[in-house]
């Protein structure tokens, strides 16, 4: 792209831009007009937009970063993501999810405070009033990532939204179920592995929604979300584990075993409130049957012959 008319675009900074979510919305604000800058901490290349490596846990590096980009635009989806590693290494958890936002709106606070910020929380947080409905360190990383944005939105008046999208399938590398159902089906197509497939309980409920469906919402949340408002992000609609196997045994000619650790335990059906964002004007697009198509394609063209 041609340099005068890149200086001319939006800036925007995306952390994590090498994670699953990240690689979605760098494609997805390159093509709506946005000059992005997509972080990673290493190793990360793109030839179709700017990359960046920078230690978000790291003050000083973060600094530099911002005093060189002075970014229009924060998309913040990098982070520790993992509940049992965050019982092993507490601290690296929050420090990648707690200080590292800190240090980004702390440094977007002097240096470029007009910055729209887009803070990705978790449907894992806890109520901070009840300490004990406290359950792992990464929840607790989570909830004060959001509790120091929110705070920072109202003592310093930096545009800060809290994004909270439930959980992400669609194509690409990641630890989600479906992935994971998607992998072992793949392999087991290619046969590499048992036509087996063992989950702890068939009944447990999620509400799933395609990642592509959620940067489209951020990018609604950029143009029209209200700084300190919280936005849930979602489908609408709960399934069961055994709805989601159910429908990959539909795209699938094998004929595998289901194993279950949990045979008795219905869950209740999840209902996640979507009014603050549709409000606005964003509903999902893509189907679930379609998401899983798509994960089932990626994993089937990804895993070696």
């Amino acid at each position: 792209m041609d340099a005068k008319l890149m200086s001319s675009l939006p800036k925007l900074l995306i952390t994590g831009a090498s994670g699953f979510t990240g690689k979605h919305a760098c494609r997805q604000f390159s093509n709506a007009g946005f000059e992005v800058i997509a972080v990673s901490r290493t190793g990360f290349f793109s030839e179709e937009i700017q990359t960046t490596n920078c230690d978000l846990t790291n003050k000083e590096d973060v600094i530099r970063m911002i005093k060189k980009f002075k970014p229009n635009y924060l998309l913040h989806l990098a982070g520790q993501n993992h509940v049992g590693k965050s019982w092993i290494d507490p601290i690296s958890s929050l420090e990648a999810n707690f200080l590292s936002t800190l240090y980004l709106i702390e440094s977007l606070r002097h240096i470029n405070p007009n910055c729209r910020i887009i803070i990705v929380g978790s449907a894992l947080q806890f109520d901070p009033q009840d300490i004990s409905a406290l359950t792992h360190p990464y929840s607790l990383s989570k909830t004060l990532q959001v509790l120091i944005s929110q705070a920072w939105e109202v003592l310093y008046k930096l545009p800060i939204i809290i994004a909270k999208p439930s959980n992400l399938i669609g194509p690409g590398v990641s630890n989600g179920v479906c992935s994971i159902f998607a992998g072992k089906i793949a392999e087991m197509e290619k046969k590499y592995t048992k036509k087996i497939i063992e989950v702890s309980n068939l009944h447990a409920q999620r509400d799933f929604i395609d990642v592509r469906d959620v940067v489209n919402a951020y990018e609604t949340l950029f143009k029209k979300g209200s700084s300190g408002k919280v936005y849930n992000i979602a489908s609408g609609q709960s399934r069961s584990l055994e709805d989601v196997i159910n429908t990959f045994k539909l795209l699938t000619g094998i004929n595998f075993e289901l194993k279950s650790q949990i045979h008795d335990q219905i869950e209740k059906k999840i209902e996640i409130e979507t009014e603050n964002l549709t409000n606005l004007g964003w509903k999902p697009l893509i189907p679930f049957e379609v998401s899983l198509v798509d994960i089932l394609t990626f994993y089937r063209e990804n895993t070696k012959i």
